[in-house]
């Protein structure tokens, strides 16, 4: 590696801690009885989530718990708590090191509204997947009353609900710009992104004796201040309106002598000259990445001037390189928020260890025979990846797994197989996806490591993509291979996303993948047929779609197999107007796709598209107040309306469609004819009012549809099992506004916000 490419400590070469004595827990305890059985008077961290306990790699808890049980640190799981009390927070005792608190897998507002802001009846992380059993806001809230149960105990916050509140965030479910979520939970430090690292530096270093309020410069993290550390340069990036001429702004502590404090004693680091450099004056000038940091636009400011929300945005993204990003500030009243740069990547022996941990790959024996819905999507299911360099702004992977992508070995992989065929109850020989967020960039990364240090790049394949990327699957084809030869396993499918746009690079790796691993269906995901909103999206264009199709067909043709695509699209992202929707409504039926199940955009935490929503700017570009705007769809009406036009066939949205073609002067969509969307009055009337369902074999497009595995059309069977299985059914949730839709993108479980 070159020197401008970072590296850090290994994981695993940290001493271990004295409690290592006590071995290896079947399951880590979730109660004293359990805690007693392993001989333990105590836990040194103790992990409280809003998911049940799934000792399994796709679960966030399980992970951290594991990983810190081979630092040696006996760990405790308090899973989905009462939080009406501090009575469950208090049931394994008090932590000797600190409490550890997650929202589990998914963002706890996510989690509970749809896009439409409707209660869901189901949460697919809870057994037999009842809805309801972690409260809105879950790290606010489980933070508070780890605090009220033992005000002396530090907290620390992470997972994804944390991850993308780490700073001033828009709130789409209260319509207003939040504080950093680190403020309202009180909580001591906040770990973002897949947080190995930080949480086991951070939790070596409590247990040497240090206090979080010390750590301040650990990679991954987020503290509280009331000043900025000394030593440091301050690029200011507080304006979007800078003058022609900018004056040098000089800092209060600037009298001081370096190295030296007012009594003429050698001074504390910590109070050491900040000199502070205007945003427009910084070009030209070299400075220390290690010793800069850049003053984003306070709470107050962002809070009120959306324009100034997307401007913070925008630096938040470029300053996600962990080679290169610079530590970012953010007032907050009179205190500070300071983020660290992102955790330097894991390495693939790193990866291969934590994946090879001891987990059990079940859910905790208390939970007997009850189905966990997240559980039974992933048993199978194996993580070959993580991160993205997609960059698309709708999706919240980049802001949470960063761009760099870290593969594991082939051989963890295989031996994760042989776990699964020991460890999994009632295995037939499928293994159900070997992916990650992006199941074909496995091994894709800059062919340069200096080049990769010094990138800022929000996306490494829009708007075509980058020359200094990797787009050879070999690795990944090799890998399909190995897996099918496994003595044991008869199917190895691919239900990951699928970066089609790579693919097309790499036609051996098409054909690989269309001949033994796609079951008939396959689904990607164009989200839009107009450039215009593609671009506001970072997604390619639909030639590139088309290619792939042509490839999909041949190679399926070739296997002798029928085998269709499923695309996915997206309404109401910001750029789409309704004559886009209208245009996609149209590539919709000339293409017979019937969507079942649709998505509006969904506007989650710290995504650019989210900015794009708040602020009606476009921070893909430099922002200021005369920068392009960009139209969004915000009330109900018209997201309904534009995800009707992803149902065109669906006679309950003919009328709304039809007064809306005849405002847009589309009168001409209007009939029975081919090219034409919607019928007429008086055919309608001749109509059934039941929505037009798909033939057999006929391909069915979806938009952002569920993953959530728990739906209407099983929930009797549930109750009828929860009856055999608890003696008296508990009540569940009859609210019909809402469907099990899912969030955001589309994923399973395991990769919709992995909580490291």
């Amino acid at each position: 590696m070159t020197k401008r490419h970072k590296t850090a400590l290994d994981l695993f070469s940290y001493p271990t801690y004295w409690a290592e004595c006590y071995g290896v827990a079947p399951f880590l305890p979730t109660t004293r009885e359990e805690m007693d059985a392993l001989g333990w008077d105590s836990c040194d961290v103790i992990i409280v989530t809003g998911d049940a306990y799934i000792d399994h790699p796709s679960f966030g808890m399980a992970v951290m718990g594991r990983l810190l049980e081979a630092q040696g640190y006996r760990v405790g799981i308090i899973d989905q708590p009462d939080w009406r009390n501090t009575d469950d927070f208090m049931r394994l005792g008090r932590p000797n090191l600190y409490f550890g608190v997650t929202a589990g897998n998914m963002d706890s507002l996510i989690n509970r509204y749809t896009a439409d802001l409707k209660v869901r009846n189901d949460d697919a992380y809870t057994p037999y997947g009842v809805g309801g059993k972690r409260p809105d806001r879950a790290v606010i809230v489980y933070s508070q009353r780890c605090k009220q149960a033992f005000q002396d105990v530090p907290v620390m916050i992470g997972g994804i609900e944390a991850s993308l509140r780490r700073i001033a965030q828009y709130d789409y479910w209260s319509d207003e710009v939040r504080r950093s979520v680190l403020i309202d939970s009180t909580a001591d430090i906040l770990l973002y992104g897949n947080a190995e690292r930080a949480i086991v530096e951070v939790t070596h270093a409590v247990a040497a004796g240090k206090k979080l309020g010390e750590l301040v410069g650990i990679r991954g993290t987020t503290v509280v201040r009331d000043t900025p550390p000394g030593g440091f340069t301050e690029i200011d990036s507080t304006r979007v309106d800078w003058p022609g001429q900018v004056d040098k702004i000089y800092s209060p502590y600037e009298y001081i002598p370096e190295g030296k404090c007012q009594t003429g004693e050698e001074a504390d680091t910590d109070v050491m000259p900040i000199r502070v450099i205007p945003a427009p004056l910084r070009r030209g000038e070299k400075l220390i990445p290690e010793k800069t940091y850049i003053r984003l636009p306070s709470y107050e400011k962002v809070s009120k001037d959306p324009v100034l929300y997307a401007h913070t945005s925008r630096i938040l993204h470029l300053e996600s390189n962990p080679h290169n990003a610079r530590a970012l500030i953010q007032k907050h009243g009179k205190k500070e928020i300071w983020v660290n740069p992102p955790p330097i990547p894991l390495e693939t022996p790193e990866m291969d260890g934590v994946f090879d941990l001891p987990y059990a790959r079940v859910p905790h024996p208390k939970y007997k025979k009850a189905r966990i819905p997240a559980y039974d999507m992933i048993k199978t299911s194996i993580n070959i990846m993580r991160g993205c360099f997609g960059g698309c702004t709708f999706c919240s992977i980049t802001e949470h797994e960063g761009r760099v992508i870290q593969s594991r070995s082939h051989e963890s992989i295989m031996n994760e197989i042989e776990d699964i065929k020991a460890k999994v109850p009632g295995f037939t020989g499928h293994i159900s996806d070997l992916g990650g967020p992006t199941s074909n960039m496995y091994t894709l990364n800059c062919k340069d490591d200096e080049i990769q240090a010094s990138c800022r790049k929000l996306s490494c394949v829009y708007p075509e993509i980058c020359p200094n990327l990797k787009t050879d699957h070999s690795a990944t084809t090799e890998l399909y291979r190995k897996a099918r030869a496994v003595e044991g396993i008869h199917t190895v499918s691919i239900a990951s996303g699928l970066r089609y746009d790579l693919a097309v690079e790499d036609p051996e790796y098409v054909r690989e993948l269309v001949t033994h691993h796609v079951g008939g269906l396959l689904k990607i995901a164009p989200e839009h047929s107009e450039t215009g909103t593609l671009s506001k999206m970072m997604k390619p264009g639909m030639g590139t779609y088309e290619r792939f199709k042509r490839m999909f067909e041949k190679y399926s043709k070739e296997a002798g197999k029928k085998q269709y695509l499923i695309p996915y699209f997206i309404a109401a992202h910001p750029g789409s107007s309704d004559e886009d929707m209208v245009n996609l409504a149209v590539w919709l039926k000339k293409n017979d796709f019937k969507p079942d199940q649709v998505q509006t955009f969904y506007p989650s935490p710290m995504s650019l598209a989210t900015a794009m929503y708040h602020s009606g700017k476009n921070p893909l570009h430099g922002v200021t107040y005369k920068s392009e705007d960009v139209y969004t769809p915000k009330d109900y009406k018209q997201r309904t309306v534009q995800k009707g036009f992803l149902r065109y066939h669906d006679p309950s949205n003919w009328a709304a469609l039809r007064d809306t073609l005849k405002s847009m002067g589309r009168g001409d969509l209007i009939g029975n004819g081919k090219a034409q969307l919607v019928p007429d009055e008086e055919t309608e009337k001749r109509t059934s009012k039941r929505p037009v369902k798909a033939k057999p074999g006929q391909r069915t497009g979806a938009s952002h549809t569920s993953n959530r595995p728990t739906n209407e059309k099983n929930a009797e069977n549930e109750r009828n099992r929860r009856k055999q299985d608890q003696g008296a059914a508990r009540p569940v949730s009859k609210n019909k506004r809402s469907k099990p839709a899912g969030a955001g993108r589309r994923s399973k479980p395991k990769s919709v916000g992995r909580t490291r």
